[in-house]
């Protein structure tokens, strides 16, 4: 059995497929798509990087939410076709098993995390917030990730996650913390 995703993904003879090219976690990826097809599903079935999580379809959740040129945009609603020519970063993009991005250590070190379904559009929306504000106040954590639910936390320990990794970030830069 064949589910939406399969059939969505996989070109028929009937539909029509567009050639597209873009940067994909640093690495330039082309692959033809269906028009319909989004981004979220691209990446996901297409491309094999699951940690974009699919959760609303309807911009709701942030749970999708992948930086697209460095900004943090939900992949649920954006076509596969919009992303051609641009860089798209996931949270497989971010560091390594071995090498944790500062905002990845923060969330472990102040558990700013329990299911984990929404935290990779989490990380990636504070991964854009520290990259234009190294600095930002606990306000500016909130309104960053306002557009991301969590239905475990209280969203508490994930401000606190977000400022461990911006005073990491600048301590790393030799800045007075």
């Amino acid at each position: 059995m064949t589910s939406l995703y399969d059939e969505v993904q996989t070109p028929t003879d009937d539909v029509p497929t567009r050639r597209v090219t873009m940067t994909v976690n640093g690495e330039k990826r082309t692959v033809d798509v269906e028009p319909r097809l989004l981004l979220a599903h691209l990446l996901r079935q297409g491309m094999q990087l699951t940690g974009t999580h699919v959760g609303c379809d309807t911009t709701s959740c942030g749970a999708c939410t992948v930086l697209f040129d460095g900004r943090p945009v939900k992949s649920c609603t954006m076509l596969a076709v919009q992303a051609d020519g641009h860089d798209v970063e996931t949270v497989e993009g971010m560091g390594s098993a071995s090498e944790l991005h500062p905002v990845q250590e923060g969330f472990k070190e102040e558990h700013g995390l329990q299911c984990g379904y929404c935290t990779p559009g989490m990380m990636l929306a504070s991964k854009a917030l520290l990259e234009r504000n190294p600095d930002p106040t606990e306000d500016d954590v909130r309104w960053a990730l306002s557009g991301n639910l969590c239905r475990c936390t209280g969203y508490q320990n994930i401000v606190k996650s977000v400022l461990w990794a911006a005073e990491k970030m600048r301590a790393d830069r030799g800045e007075d913390a």
